[in-house]
């Protein structure tokens, strides 16, 4: 590595050092499995800890799907500029959010990056946006063990920990066993697995009928030696609250899944004190 190249990565450490220094607790949400809830997770958990009162970023890394911005209501939306530093879109007074579906001119666009241009914008969304202070910023993290995960848990060392999504059927939680281990390889802490997807109150017998089985991710916790942070039932109304671009747990927060993504939070919002 010549001169210019050393000086050039002393200064990305140095930038990245600032940025993080203002943002207290980093909450990655990350499977090995996709279609298992991830981004309604991210999206429902940020939203509940602004709630509470604390300041949050959301950041989506799903470079290839990103969907956070639909769930917010905010396809339109257009990034503005300080003349220093990229601003987070502001969703109410405690959360603000940043993702690459911003960056999209039409919603039919394909991103079509390789690795190293992924790792740039990544690290362009913590060292480039002006988060302010955050207690907490929450990563929606695309499927799998790559890229984006890798490039993240790497930015973000000893301030993150995860949160692993999964649905209960063995073809999930097999995959998700191996986000486990990724996030023991890299030393990333796990704050908990959580079981979405996890039975069904039938609104018309009354009885809790299993579609994906049940039980799954308590067991993988527990074979894993991790916390289990619970179970969020299927409920139909996170569709329709997503597809309105609402979080569920303000447009439907009297829901027993509602009650999950609080009792959740209130798991997170105990790591401010690690």
């Amino acid at each position: 590595m010549d001169k210019a190249q050393n000086a050039e990565q002393v200064r990305d450490e140095e930038a990245l050092a600032r940025s993080l220094s203002s943002i207290k607790k980093i909450v990655l949400v990350l499977s090995g499995k996709g279609g298992v809830g991830k981004s309604t997770v991210a999206v429902n958990l940020a939203t509940e800890l602004a709630r509470k009162g604390r300041r949050v970023g959301l950041l989506d890394i799903d470079i290839h799907g990103p969907s956070v911005p639909s769930m917010l209501g905010l396809e339109n939306t257009s990034i503005l500029h300080n003349g220093i530093s990229m601003l987070p879109v502001e969703f109410t007074v405690n959360l603000s959010v940043m993702s690459i579906g911003f960056f999209l001119k039409d919603r039919g666009d394909a991103v079509i990056w390789r690795g190293p241009l992924k790792y740039s914008i990544i690290k362009q969304f913590i060292t480039e946006v002006d988060w302010g202070y955050l207690d907490f910023l929450v990563v929606d993290s695309p499927p799998g063990t790559g890229d984006e995960p890798l490039s993240i848990a790497q930015m973000t060392a000893k301030k993150a920990v995860a949160v692993v999504v999964t649905t209960p059927q063995r073809v999930s939680v097999d995959d998700v066993r191996k986000c486990v281990t990724f996030c023991r390889k890299v030393e990333l802490p796990i704050a908990g697995i959580i079981e979405n997807m996890s039975g069904f109150d039938c609104p018309y017998c009354g009885g809790l009928v299993n579609i994906f089985d049940s039980g799954g991710g308590e067991a993988l916790a527990e074979e894993m030696h991790v916390p289990f942070l619970g179970r969020i039932p299927i409920d139909p109304g996170i569709v329709s609250a997503c597809d309105l671009g609402k979080p569920f747990v303000v447009a439907r927060k009297e829901t027993d899944a509602a009650q999950v993504f609080r009792s959740i939070a209130e798991t997170i919002l105990a790591l401010e004190q690690d």
